[in-house]
């Protein structure tokens, strides 16, 4: 791999890394935080789903701007508000006060969640931006990884607040190193003037393209099984299987796994079999794994061991279809990349956190609802590869 590519990966993947550690970190200490705070399930969950809406509904606003003044502003502005918005996680009162800041540590980090993939559009095409974006997937998919290994080192000795003291830091962190490694994509000869009109002009190119939205749903709903997974899964291992802390943290790397290997071989599958090849047959494995899943755990089949390796098979499928299907949704939009990677960022968030809104909703301590929400996304998921990706281009 081409050495500018590996640099860009670790600056891009470095602070894509900040969103997921924000909601993987502290994942262990669901049960603990909501103890500390007399708050229920529900209401601790929902602590993950006001991040995912102001996570989605932010990248609207970052970025047709950044299409206006450039990538780094941006980035600027959401790492401050994201540093910010931690501390006063670290030191909220009530799960109330926690459930709004959570909201606003979502406002920041969408900005390091959507320009990133505008950057990438800017610099590269095809099997390099294929390359570069699994690359930036493979460091992040690394977040499930250690994240909530890290957050149990930190909930221990010091309490679930000082998970969010650290990702607080790790933001200050990010904010130095967009300033001295992150050069400007956007040369300001390409950047577009800003109007309403214009921005919703190109909401609308968007919408229409029955190849981009079916692109980004199918993304969208793969977020959304696996966002189910975050909802549930402390509860699930924690309560149902009973792990403890740093047990839970090692079945949750293992989950991850699947995607972390999978994601790499994106481009080299889509070199062979073309892009939407690579995501069909994805797709398909995808919904076989998850309905095999539902159908072992409707018959009785739920041990952990049984559970675990039918989500690390599915979200290997997921590792091969996210990556492919992101490239692709922008590649006739080199124009309006900010605006077009912001809306598909934003459409997926919002299916993720409908997801958690729902699941969260049925949730009964048993896998049942989390692999029926999985079943459903697939299903979808399968459909709309069948039906909205026949001439896409690239193919």
């Amino acid at each position: 791999m081409k050495s500018e590519i590996v640099k860009m990966a670790v600056v891009l993947g470095s602070l894509s890394w900040l969103g997921p550690f924000a909601i993987d970190m502290y994942l262990p200490a669901l049960p603990v935080l909501a103890a500390d705070l007399n708050a229920s399930v529900s209401a601790s969950q929902a602590t993950l789903m006001a991040f995912f809406i102001s996570f989605g509904v932010s990248q609207l606003v970052y970025g047709p701007i950044s299409d206006v003044v450039g990538r780094k502003p941006p980035l600027y502005f959401g790492l401050s508000i994201f540093a910010v918005a931690s501390m006063g996680c670290a030191f909220a009162p009530t799960i109330e006060w926690l459930i709004g800041m959570r909201f606003l540590q979502g406002v920041g980090a969408s900005a390091v969640m959507s320009i990133p993939r505008a950057v990438i559009r800017d610099c590269y095409r095809g099997n390099d931006a294929t390359r570069l974006m699994s690359t930036v997937m493979l460091i992040i998919a690394v977040s499930p990884m250690f994240a909530p290994l890290l957050g149990s080192a930190v909930i221990v000795p010091f309490g679930w607040r000082a998970v969010f003291v650290a990702v607080g830091l790790a933001s200050i962190m990010g904010f130095l190193m967009t300033r001295f490694a992150l050069k400007e994509t956007l040369l300001p000869e390409n950047r577009r003037p800003f109007s309403f009109g214009a921005m919703f002009k190109a909401f609308g190119v968007l919408f229409r393209d029955a190849h981009y939205m079916g692109l980004t749903m199918i993304g969208g709903l793969g977020m959304a099984s696996f966002f189910s997974f975050l909802a549930t899964s402390s509860f699930l291992y924690m309560d149902y299987y009973g792990l403890n802390s740093f047990q839970y943290s090692l079945a949750f790397a293992g989950n991850a796994l699947g995607f972390f290997t999978a994601s790499q071989l994106a481009a080299n599958l889509g070199r062979r079999f073309g892009p939407v090849g690579v995501i069909k047959g994805a797709v398909a494995g995808y919904c076989s794994s998850a309905t095999l899943l539902f159908t072992l755990v409707m018959l009785g089949f739920d041990g952990l061991y049984m559970l675990a390796g039918m989500l690390f098979a599915t979200y290997a499928f997921l590792g091969l279809v996210l990556p492919t299907a992101m490239v692709l949704s922008l590649e006739e939009h080199g124009p309006i990349a900010g605006t077009a990677a912001a809306l598909g960022g934003t459409l997926q968030m919002v299916a993720g956190a409908v997801a958690i809104a729902v699941v969260s909703a049925v949730f009964d301590n048993t896998p049942v609802p989390l692999v029926s929400a999985i079943l459903v996304c697939a299903i979808t998921a399968l459909l709309l590869s069948r039906f909205s990706l026949t001439h896409v281009a690239g193919q």
